[in-house]
């Protein structure tokens, strides 16, 4: 079940125009110039940037995996537990946080992929599809 910190970045690897800006502590993942992801190696946790109503239900069902982080701008951030989460949702989330921050000519570009095994929380609650506003 747990996302080595590998897989992470090859997750976001896999996203159009990602920034990297690497401080001492952690690193920080821009799209345009907007951030939408942290990573802190010493405790193998990422912080993403989702909606509010997203970050509060993750946190209330899982929060042995989800922490609230903060709120800005009308989003809220969550950090999110590698050892204790599947890749496949963690791609789903991380895609989630660059969909929220990139241009929406990247994101036509760019449609999520989701993992062949299993449908996605989005498409299990019925919100596929689904654009929230920036």
């Amino acid at each position: 079940m747990a996302v080595h910190s590998d897989e992470f970045h090859r997750i976001v690897d896999g996203l159009t125009d990602v920034e990297r800006s690497e401080a001492s502590k952690w690193t920080s993942f821009s799209v345009h110039g907007k951030k939408f992801g942290y990573y802190w190696p010493r405790t193998q946790t990422v912080g993403l940037k989702q909606t509010i109503s997203e970050q509060l239900a993750l946190v209330a069902e899982r929060p042995d995996v989800f922490e609230e982080q903060f709120t800005s701008g009308g989003f809220g951030w969550v950090v999110v537990y590698l050892e204790r989460i599947e890749a496949d949702e963690l791609s789903e989330l991380v895609y989630e946080a660059w969909r929220l921050t990139a241009p929406d000519e990247l994101v036509e570009a760019l449609p999520f992929q989701p993992a062949k095994k299993g449908r996605s929380r989005a498409q299990k609650s019925g919100q596929a599809g689904r654009r929230s506003p920036r």
